[in-house]
C-alpha cells in the first residue's frame, strides 16, 4: 500500500505542533511525518518526531557525521520510548558553525551500525539524482543496500521522466519514497538549477498550480508502482499546497 508523508521543519516546538495539527485537520491522506535534523535549530529530529506520535508514523532524519562511532547512539532511547521504528540516514553537510563536533563517517557507516545495533529499526537512505553521475549514484545505492538499508527517500524530483529512469536502478521489493517540493519564485527555481543541478521540464513554472499538478502526478507515479511519496512544503502553507491531492 502506498504511504504518504509530509516533511515538516522543526523550527520550534510550538510551530511544529501547529503544523502537525494542520496536517491532521486538512490532509486525511497523510499517514507519516518525516523531520529533518537541521543544525541551525535546537530541536533534534527524533524529538520532533515524538510530537507527531501517535497521530502518525514518524521518520527522523539522522546525520551520520554527528554521531561518535565509539559512543552509544543517543537517539535510540527516544525512538523506543515513542514507538518510532523508521529512520532516514544521510551523511550530513559540515555545520556552518565550525566549532561543532563532527565525525569522519558517512551514511553507509551509520546504516551498517544501525543494522547491527538496532535491527528492529527500518533504515532508509537517500537517493540524490543530481549530485553525481547516474552510474555512481547506482553504485552508491547498492552500497547502502548492502549495509542494511531497506529503501530510499529521494531528493525532490520535478520531472516524471527522470523519476522513471531512476526507478530502473532500484531492485524490486525495495521501498522508495519519491519526493516533491514547492518552488514558487524565480530565485528558488534558479537556486535548484544552479546549486542542486536539478532537472526541470520545459513546461515547469514556479506557480502554485504547476506545483500542485506535479504533486498529483508524483503521487500517481508512486501508487502505480506500489511505492510511497513524500512532500516538502517550502515557503507555502501545507494546506494550500496539498489539500485535495492528499
Amino acid at each position: 500500500m502506498t504511504r504518504v508523508s509530509v516533511e515538516l521543519v522543526p523550527r520550534s516546538r510550538s510551530g511544529l505542533r501547529a503544523e502537525i495539527a494542520q496536517v491532521v485537520a486538512a490532509l486525511p491522506g497523510v499517514d507519516t511525518v518525516n523531520i529533518p535534523d537541521l543544525t541551525r535549530y535546537s530541536l533534534r529530529s527524533w524529538l520532533g518526531c515524538a510530537f507527531a506520535r501517535p497521530h502518525y508514523r514518524a521518520v527522523p532524519h539522522l546525520r551520520a557525521v554527528d554521531f561518535d562511532p565509539r559512543e552509544p547512539l543517543p537517539f535510540l532511547p527516544a525512538l523506543d520510548e515513542h514507538g518510532i521504528t523508521e529512520v532516514l540516514v544521510v551523511t550530513g553537510d559540515a555545520p556552518a558553525d565550525m566549532s561543532a563536533k563532527v565525525y569522519d563517517q558517512d551514511a553507509v557507516d551509520l546504516i551498517r551500525r544501525l543494522h547491527r545495533d538496532a535491527p528492529h529499526v527500518t533504515v532508509y537512505a537517500g537517493l540524490d539524482p543530481y549530485r553525481q553521475s547516474f552510474a555512481r549514484e547506482r553504485d552508491y545505492l547498492e552500497r547502502k543496500l548492502d549495509a542494511g538499508a531497506a529503501g530510499f527517500f529521494t531528493q525532490p524530483f520535478f520531472d516524471l521522466r527522470v523519476m522513471d529512469a531512476y526507478s530502473d536502478l532500484i531492485p524490486d521489493g525495495t521501498q522508495v519514497w519519491w519526493g516533491a517540493t514547492s518552488i514558487l519564485t524565480e530565485p528558488s527555481l534558479n537556486y535548484w538549477r544552479a546549486r542542486n543541478h536539478a532537472v526541470f521540464p520545459r513546461t515547469f513554472t514556479p506557480t502554485l498550480e504547476c506545483n500542485r499538478a506535479f504533486a498529483a502526478d508524483l503521487l500517481a507515479f508512486a501508487r502505480d508502482r506500489g511505492q510511497h511519496a513524500y512532500f516538502m512544503p517550502v515557503k507555502v502553507d501545507v494546506q494550500e499546497y496539498l489539500e485535495g491531492i492528499l
